[in-house]
């Protein structure tokens, strides 16, 4: 397979050209001056195109500062305590679902947000947040199985490699995100990945504690790594992160398991209390511009909601399976949704007896 990486789009070709009017076009519709040139930004690790915070300074002088969270729990522990002055913040689907159950985000302003018309018509409107009032899409994928070719039978297509098999032993990883753990062995149970069920939490609570011999340590979202090492042979992991292993290693692959696994999106929101709201809604804007856009997929190899962007980027990305899953894979995948304080206690308590286990 040729590296992507070849196919890279150059930023001379992304910023060439007509960047008067697009410095234009995100600046926020009134008030600007009444804010001060900053920009606080909490993120994913390494979820950002190489040059995306200069090019926003570039063309409107704001500065960002950027810090990283390492999962949806510690973004909503954060903001639940008070919204330390963080301006614009990527929860995921169920969190942001979640989030606006505790009062938690801005309401947006779509006039402020023109660039919302580059998305995807199946990602202008969302289950968890209707209307989108709350949240714009940034980027979407899948949660799969990354895994090296030369030290497995065949594709390892399903679930049963990671949570009831001895084959792999000490040469396999899950993921340390409860909700992604237990919603996958709801899947290998023939269940839904939001199953809410005590019964059906107790039995992947069971299945996870009975394979937790054969596993490695509960990987923090290093299971790219763990591959790229030589530590694993078979992860969980998102397809965006095997997909940058994949290209640094042509033994890697990637694949969706038969039973189905979470189909997520990452969204940009502003959280209550940001003290540069109008800074935040020109941020949004600028990343919802077609090159912007097509320049961060590019870099952290995700799938983009955004059709203006996606139609910018070569062949061997736009039908790439790894990144754009056809539609009998999606079939069987599902998004993952907040279930509600009650069965997130559930899923909390299972998923501390499976860690002390």
């Amino acid at each position: 397979m040729r590296p992507l990486s070849e196919h890279r789009l150059t930023r001379r070709r992304f910023l060439g050209g007509a960047v008067a009017a697009a410095a234009l076009s995100i600046l926020p519709r009134r008030g600007f001056a009444r804010e001060e040139p900053r920009l606080n930004f909490y993120n994913w690790d390494d979820y950002i195109g190489e040059t995306t915070l200069a090019d926003f300074k570039a063309r409107t002088g704001i500065s960002v500062r950027m810090d990283l969270f390492a999962d949806n729990d510690e973004l909503f522990a954060k903001l639940k305590a008070g919204n330390p002055g963080y301006d614009v913040i990527v929860p995921t689907n169920d969190s942001v679902e979640r989030m606006i159950a505790h009062d938690m985000l801005m309401p947006l302003d779509h006039a402020a947000i023109p660039n919302m018309a580059n998305i995807e018509p199946a990602f202008r409107d969302a289950a968890f947040d209707p209307g989108r009032r709350h949240s714009v899409p940034y980027l979407w994928g899948t949660m799969g199985i990354g895994y090296r070719k030369s030290r497995c039978d065949g594709i390892p297509d399903s679930w049963r490699w990671l949570y009831r098999s001895d084959r792999y032993r000490g040469r396999c990883a899950l993921q340390s995100d409860a909700g992604s753990v237990l919603g996958a062995a709801f899947k290998y149970l023939g269940y839904s990945l939001n199953a809410t069920g005590p019964k059906i939490i107790k039995m992947a609570e069971a299945l996870i504690i009975a394979q937790k011999p054969h596993l490695k340590p509960f990987a923090p979202d290093t299971g790219q790594d763990l591959l790229l090492s030589g530590e694993a042979d078979i992860v969980m992991e998102w397809n965006g992160d095997v997909l940058q292993a994949m290209e640094k290693d042509e033994d890697i692959g990637y694949v969706v398991p038969r039973e189905g696994s979470a189909v997520w999106e990452d969204a940009l929101a502003i959280p209550r209390g940001a003290p540069h709201p109008e800074n935040a809604h020109a941020f949004l804007n600028f990343i919802l511009d077609a090159e912007v856009g097509a320049a961060i997929a590019d870099a952290v190899r995700y799938a983009t909601p955004n059709a203006a962007a996606k139609a910018l980027l070569p062949a061997g990305y736009r039908e790439n399976p790894a990144i754009f899953p056809n539609d009998t894979t999606l079939a069987a995948c599902e998004p993952s949704r907040y279930p509600g304080p009650e069965t997130a206690r559930l899923y909390d308590a299972a998923w501390a007896r499976i860690q002390a286990a």
